[in-house]
This record gives C-alpha cells, structure tokens and sequence, in this order.
C-alpha cells in the first residue's frame, strides 16, 4: 500500500501549521537529547557533564529544527488555484 501511495506520486494538501512543527521538535528533540547524554556518558564517564551537553544541546537544536521545519514547509509548498496548499513537484 505505501509503495502504491509513492508510484502514484499524487499532491496531498500539506496541513502542518507551525503547531505541529513546534510539537514535532520537541518530541524529537527529547529522542535525541536522549542519545546526546548516552553518548556524553560514553565518552567522558561522568555523568554531570552528560546531563550538562545534553541541556544546552536540548534548546539550541529544537529551536534550530524549528525553523529548519518551518524554512522546508514554505519551500516545499505552493497553493493550486484554488487555495490549497499542495506539494511542490
């Protein structure tokens, strides 16, 4: 059925306002402060300077998803004739 969906290759009219590219960064950003602090913990064995990466690493990289999401959203978007916002080609 996906790959039905991708030779297809129709225009699905996009609906992400910048609520859900807010939600979608933090929740991805949990998941990869996550990872940061494992692999701070690898690396350094101190727990305090993990938990230290991983907090100043968790605002700077959802504020920058956020705009990544929002700068692709109007870059992957025109409106069709009649007012829909569709995937460019």
């Amino acid at each position: 059925m996906l790959f039905d969906l991708i030779r297809a290759k129709k225009i699905f009219p996009l609906k992400e306002g910048p609520r859900v590219s807010a939600i979608k960064a933090i929740t991805w950003r949990i998941v990869g402060t996550i990872d940061t602090m494992i692999i701070s913990y690898i690396l350094t064995g101190d727990i305090t300077i993990a938990f230290s990466i991983g907090s100043v690493e968790v605002m700077s990289k959802m504020f920058l998803y956020f705009l990544h999401e929002r700068a692709w959203v109007k870059l992957t978007r025109k409106n069709d004739e009649n007012g829909e916002v569709k995937v460019s080609e």
